[in-house]
């Protein structure tokens, strides 16, 4: 099967896990998977951060136009 360009298929996986257990060995990997897990972790954490922040400030920009319309109160005619 011809995978599109930047594609990695099923066999890169497999040559490039060959290539990791010779160069770091056994003993190695779980130490590299365990701070890999730890960085995706740390990832997710900021992500959500980040949304939770965008979100406040989505509520406080909708917000904003309510209160300027509850404190005015009244509409002023030109004469």
């Amino acid at each position: 099967m011809v995978y599109p360009l930047g594609v990695i298929g099923p066999w890169e996986i497999v040559i490039i896990a060959l290539v990791i257990l010779l160069l770091f060995g056994g003993k190695k990997i779980p130490e590299l998977m365990k701070g890999l897990g730890k960085g995706v972790k740390s990832f997710k954490q900021g992500m959500n951060e980040v949304e939770k922040e965008l979100d406040d400030v989505k509520k406080d920009v909708e917000a904003e136009p309510k209160k300027t319309i509850e404190t005015t109160g009244e509409v002023k005619k030109d004469q």
